[in-house]
């Protein structure tokens, strides 16, 4: 896509001048083991049950970041996957732990969690997960998890650099911007299924879901199913969804005469995440699990993981609210 033809061109007012990046390929080197750390990966790497999942990982992550990856022996992406896990962890040297769990023999914990797709990482800070990503990532983006989850290291590739400063131009309302940058990206790497997934939001954001399909539909035919862009998916379906439902107005009185109306709080939520108000959605879903995890065959809990889906796994609301059904799920 060139500068003449970026549909984002002429939309949007912004600050282009505060968003200057250098698009350029290449990996960085490879982080170092810390001295004395064990070369086979020491205590670093371990499998977990569902009985020691607490010292494992929710206890352990109090002292330092794990990383638990849910697997099973049939996957065959978590085949691919692992051993660049233990790898990248391994070259961390102690930044992070690696915790992994077969959901075949333990399968409560991940579905406790919302985990629907395997391989699955979650990263664990102070007993609670703050990040994570599913499915057979490259080795340089495992890296990048890494240092973004343990601490910085010998800095990130330039294309990681350029998705993160289009992402701050989006977050800080310069659409043109962001747009911009996804584009010099998708110009020397138009398969970058990150950049194509931010260009397609922006897209959508802007009213043009036509052309945010259009884009999803240029990602290789082997990678149409990665996070990034099944989540802007999810979005789009969950906002033709919520268009349906009619006025929010209703669902709050009906609130208001009986709080115990679940269909109405559910229907409010779905309300509330077309229009943004992604923490208020959540919460009305948690009220109703809180209440009767039950009701609609575990409804709630089903709409909610949607929701992250949609959301992405890094967002704000994501992690307040996965944080808030791990406590209610496990306390």
């Amino acid at each position: 896509m060139s500068d003449n033809n970026n549909p984002f061109g002429g939309q949007f007012g912004g600050n282009s001048g505060q968003y200057t990046t250098s698009v350029q390929y290449g990996g960085a080197e490879p982080a170092k083991a810390a001295p004395g750390a064990a070369p086979d990966g020491g205590d670093l790497i371990k499998d977990t049950t569902t009985v020691a999942f607490a010292a494992d990982v929710i206890q352990e992550s109090r002292r330092q970041p794990v990383l638990v990856d849910f697997w099973a022996p049939w996957c065959g992406p978590c085949k691919q996957l692992t051993p660049l896990l233990e790898k990248a962890v391994k070259a961390a040297g102690g930044k992070v732990k690696l915790v992994k769990m077969n959901i075949d023999d333990h399968p409560s914990i991940a579905g406790q969690l919302g985990i629907q797709s395997i391989p699955a990482v979650i990263a664990f800070k102070d007993g609670q997960p703050v990040d994570g990503f599913m499915g057979a990532i490259p080795e340089s983006q495992i890296g990048e998890f890494i240092t973004k989850v343990g601490g910085k290291g010998n800095g990130a590739p330039p294309v990681a650099e350029a998705l993160a400063a289009a992402a701050e131009a989006h977050a800080a309302g310069d659409a043109q911007t962001a747009a911009d940058i996804y584009d010099a990206i998708l110009a020397q790497a138009p398969e970058t299924i990150e950049a194509i997934a931010g260009l397609g939001e922006l897209l959508f954001e802007a009213g043009d879901a036509q052309g945010a399909e259009a884009l999803l539909a240029t990602a290789p035919e082997a990678k149409k199913d990665a996070p990034a862009l099944a989540a802007l998916r999810a979005k789009m379906t969950l906002a033709a969804e919520a268009a349906a439902l009619g006025n929010p107005a209703e669902f709050e009185q009906r609130l208001a005469a009986n709080p115990g109306d679940h269909q109405a709080r559910f229907d409010l939520a779905m309300v509330q995440n077309a229009r943004g108000d992604r923490h208020a959605a959540a919460d009305n879903l948690l009220a109703i699990i809180k209440a009767d995890r039950s009701w609609n065959e575990d409804g709630a809990r089903a709409q909610l993981l949607k929701l992250f889906e949609a959301w992405g796994m890094t967002d704000e609301a994501t992690l307040a609210a996965r944080r808030k059904l791990s406590s209610l799920l496990f306390s």
